[in-house]
């Protein structure tokens, strides 16, 4: 069953849970998966143990789907833009739809089947839905599984290199592993 991106910001929302101040992570104070630091660029002063969930869903929507092209993305392919969003809630806002950039011009045979996306900008715009809707129509293409596969490879490779580079982030390894790659596939 797909998923409307309302459901999954609803699952972000769930998984990412209540109140969390671990010492090891870089967000700082988080709440619903939201930083201290987003809920104050939004005009949040309060305490974030209070931070309300609805404020997290309008961040999520405004800042992950619409700022994304996420949602132009969910015409064409609601598993992909359900898979792009939730990277990007969890390493960055572009990294989800950066991912899928590098997919599209990685499986596109050097040009031949459709034109490399010159800037892997992180914004799903007119260039990138034409480069998804090339490979969705090719013959010996068009597997969603497959691109999904391609940018939870790319996500686990980020989430390794992440902690190889700072021994305090293998604290999280196992979770993203578990949650975002493992259980995406």
């Amino acid at each position: 069953m797909t998923k409307t991106l309302n459901q999954t910001i609803d699952n972000v929302i769930e998984r990412e849970g209540p109140y969390v101040n671990h010492p090891a992570d870089r967000g700082g104070p988080t709440r619903f998966g939201i930083t201290q630091a987003k809920a104050r660029e939004d005009g949040y002063a309060g305490d974030m143990r209070e931070f309300p969930r609805d404020r997290a869903f309008s961040i999520y929507w405004r800042q992950f789907v619409t700022a994304q092209g996420i949602d132009l993305l969910a015409k064409r392919s609601p598993e992909l833009a359900a898979e792009a969003l939730d990277t990007g809630v969890n390493m960055g806002a572009p990294w989800g739809v950066m991912f899928l950039q590098r997919v599209l011009n990685a499986c596109n045979e050097g040009g031949k089947l459709w034109p490399d996306l010159a800037k892997i900008d992180g914004n799903y715009g007119g260039k990138s839905d034409a480069a998804l809707a090339a490979y969705l129509a090719h013959p010996r293409r068009g597997r969603i599984d497959v691109l999904l596969a391609g940018l939870n490879a790319l996500q686990g490779e980020r989430y390794i290199g992440i902690a190889e580079r700072n021994a305090s982030q293998e604290a999280f390894l196992y979770g993203w592993l578990l949650n975002r790659v493992a259980l995406a596939a």
